[in-house]
């Protein structure tokens, strides 16, 4: 009877013991399932990246137009994320709307990523008078650059284009779909239609081809390196640099306007000129020592990015986004055999901007703060104030993962401190 009543008590406590143990492991397994569930979206995301093609620090990238208020900031960006092999074409010895220097180039230097920053831009009085030079030179360099990618095997091809290229009287703000619903802007449509043109290059050579090219509009910039010829110039710089020479006509500082124009010539005069002449020079384009006079009315509203945050931009899409990723959040669609033939797609660009604007007239007024200019602004209403508002839309790359951070008035005392002090 004892040897059965220890049997019986051994095998009730091993059951007992097994059922212990299993009842831990259990809720062990079911601790470390909801650990893994928690963490989940990090461990997917992981998993896209690696199905990306992630950038090596040690890739070869080609800046187009490096030196230009767009491609030297990319380039201070990509240098900050540890990228330091970099090829450029400068300006003076590789000639972009040459299709044979810049097949020679690639096939030399064979880049794996490439940064289409160059282009001929200008204000809106360059862009109604260089009319053919604007589509010719642009049409060039774009075309010749994405087709090179193409034949080289280019990983990756991040081209940069403008806000223009939206109807004159399109909703506001500008989204993505805007594109080609309306007519453009007459002073810079032949500029506004050679980017176009870049953007459908780049969608049908991925969509044929199968690469990997991506297009931005960036919103009107402005940053170190801006271009600050009163002839050329886009609308903020031009601002900062004529109530700069205002304030040094009402200061009496022949030597500080002198220094000025060594640095940056106005129609090729520079600071040796008679200063008779150069005081002429400087009525042309609305600059005295009583008063600035500016083209239009000031009414017209405009958006403004530091070129910092677009160059921060760049690299995040650069290095996270691919052109498959912007067309499956578009219209759910995979992108696998190639040539694509299905569903339709258009307006793959990504504005890139702060979705804030501010009128021309309030942009003066702030500009004539920082400068610390003291005389008058007077408005040329006989002048054209080009399109009312240009605002875009930028809902597309904040749910991508990114947003503008340079406070306004910030960026443009670094600008003019830096233009100051050069």
């Amino acid at each position: 009877m004892r040897m059965r009543k220890s049997s019986s008590e051994f095998i009730f406590n091993l059951a007992c013991r097994i059922c212990l143990e299993s009842a831990l492991a259990l809720d062990n397994l079911t601790k470390r399932w909801l650990t893994f569930r928690n963490y989940f979206p990090i461990f997917a995301q992981i998993f896209v990246n690696l199905q990306k093609n992630i950038m090596d620090k040690k890739a070869k990238i080609y800046i187009a137009g490096h030196r230009g208020l767009v491609g030297s900031a990319i380039k201070r960006a990509f240098e900050q994320q540890g990228f330091e092999h970099f090829c450029f074409t400068p300006h003076k010895t590789h000639d972009l709307t040459n299709q044979a220097v810049v097949a020679h180039f690639f096939a030399s230097e064979k880049p794996d990523y490439v940064v289409l920053a160059a282009a001929k831009v200008g204000g809106i009085w360059a862009n109604n008078v260089y009319r053919a030079d604007f589509i010719y030179q642009n049409l060039q360099i774009q075309n010749n650059i994405i087709h090179q990618s193409y034949l080289n095997g280019v990983k990756k091809l991040l081209f940069l284009g403008s806000s223009c290229i939206y109807p004159k009287n399109a909703p506001q703000p500008m989204s993505e779909n805007h594109l080609l619903t309306d007519v453009l802007e007459y002073t810079n449509e032949p500029y506004a239609i050679a980017k176009i043109a870049g953007i459908k290059l780049i969608e049908s050579y991925n969509l044929q081809y199968g690469t990997n090219f991506i297009a931005v509009m960036p919103t009107n910039l402005y940053g170190p390196n801006d271009n600050f010829d009163l002839e050329k110039s886009h609308v903020l710089p031009a601002l900062i640099r004529k109530m700069h020479l205002a304030k040094l006509l009402q200061q009496s500082d022949e030597n500080g306007i002198r220094s000025d124009l060594n640095k940056n010539p106005i129609e090729q005069v520079d600071g040796k000129a008679s200063f008779d002449v150069i005081v002429q020079l400087l009525e042309k384009y609305g600059i005295s020592n009583k008063a600035v006079k500016l083209w239009g009315s000031g009414a017209p509203r405009r958006e403004f990015l530091h070129s910092d945050d677009l160059a921060a931009a760049s690299v995040y899409l650069m290095q996270n986004i691919d052109f498959n990723e912007i067309v499956h959040s578009q219209i759910n669609v995979q992108l696998e055999q190639f040539p694509y033939i299905g569903a339709e797609i258009r307006n793959t660009h990504i504005n890139i901007g702060n979705g804030k604007d501010i009128s021309i007239k309030e942009l003066a007024m702030l500009i004539r703060d920082i400068t610390h200019y003291q005389g008058e602004i007077h408005w040329d209403a006989s002048k054209p104030d080009g399109t009312y508002q240009k605002l875009l839309d930028v809902s597309k790359i904040n749910a991508l993962g990114w947003k503008a951070e340079i406070p306004f008035r910030q960026g443009i005392e670094k600008v003019y401190q830096m233009y100051t002090s050069e």
